[in-house]
């Protein structure tokens, strides 16, 4: 069954181009074209899409405001078109945030291919036609409180966090409910490199603990997020003890990626062993569940988020499957799991 989709977009020469790019796939049939929010609604009314494919600006109603809208009162899947520069990171972003469901370079559409791997956008639109759109908005507005209850965690502790498609809105939740002196965490998150620095500020805005864009050298303390910055290197962890610092490595993708959640949880299980908790979350492809089953062997505890909380039901599934998860658990109750295996 083809994979129906709404092209929404102010531009009749990026509607034909986006046209022929999806129409390279049978899989795909495009049911019709939008030049404002307005046409949008009227066609999405009529025409029922799988999936729909958005522009940031448009005519009247934004793109923002109009997936929020949408998002709140019919949550379909969108893939964002949109400019994926450092200019343009806070927009693609929030719309993420706001239940997008990924976000395509318009700058690839006339590309036979993309030469560093990435998804193409035929790939995405196949993809979000499976997802489960979120219809829940995460806070965007006042930082959010430390929570009043005491939390003393073990002096060797700390947490490895992986996630893909879907892990904007996914980690924004999971982090607000860390405590303000969590156990070090490091997380990579596969997004484009101009985007690493906007979300890690974005989520130390939101979280009780401090949020940075991981550096090489940085020495891993307690109260602080590290994310992986996007682009040409992995980020793994060295050193010995409760002395272990970030360590950023320009190699070739693993599993797909670079930075890979495989090659950091690889690097974990080697440095912390019994003392780290792994936890794999929503994401297209496997990466990270044959580093998240290193980690489980050396004694790692392992949590796969839950099929019903994932957006994308993927690298959790292929660790569930190989045996890599000790637990699954849904996005709610994650972070009360990481404070009671990290807990003095």
């Amino acid at each position: 069954m083809s994979v129906r989709t709404l092209i929404v977009d102010d531009s009749a020469t990026m509607q034909a181009m986006i046209r022929r790019k999806l129409e390279c796939d049978p899989a795909i049939e495009v049911v019709g074209t939008a030049g404002s929010a307005d046409e949008a609604r009227a066609q999405i009314k009529a025409l029922d899409p799988d999936v729909v494919t958005l522009d940031i600006e448009m005519p009247g109603m934004n793109g923002l405001e109009f997936l929020e809208r949408l998002m709140r009162l019919r949550p379909t899947p969108v893939v964002m078109l949109s400019t994926l520069t450092s200019r343009g990171a806070d927009v693609s972003l929030a719309a993420l945030e706001l239940g997008a469901f990924d976000c395509f370079d318009k700058a690839a559409l006339p590309l036979a291919a993309d030469a560093n791997g990435a998804l193409s956008l035929t790939d995405l639109v196949r993809a979000a036609a499976k997802s489960r759109p979120s219809s829940s908005l995460r806070p965007t507005a006042p930082p959010i409180q430390p929570k009043s209850e005491v939390f003393h965690p073990r002096a060797s502790s700390m947490i490895a966090i992986g996630a893909s498609t879907g892990g904007v809105e996914t980690l924004i939740a999971l982090l607000a409910d860390f405590p303000q002196n969590c156990p070090p965490t490091v997380i990579v998150q596969h997004m484009p490199a101009s985007f690493t620095a906007s979300f890690a500020a974005r989520l130390d805005r939101l979280s009780p603990p401090r949020v940075l864009e991981a550096r090489a050298g940085a020495p891993l303390v307690a109260g602080t997020v590290y994310l992986a910055p996007g682009g040409d290197r992995h980020l793994e962890i060295a050193g010995t003890g409760t002395k272990r610092h970030c360590r950023l490595v320009e190699d070739a993708k693993v599993s797909g990626h670079r930075p890979s959640v495989d090659r950091l949880f690889q690097s974990v299980a080697r440095v912390a062993g019994a003392d780290a908790v792994g936890v794999i979350l929503t994401g297209m492809g496997g990466d990270g569940a044959e580093g998240l089953k290193t980690m489980r062997n050396t004694g790692s505890t392992t949590i796969g988020q839950d099929e019903a909380t994932c957006v994308v039901y993927g690298m959790p599934a292929v660790a569930h499957r190989i045996g890599a998860v000790c637990e699954q658990q849904p996005l709610g109750r994650i972070a009360a799991r990481l404070i009671v295996e990290c807990r003095a």
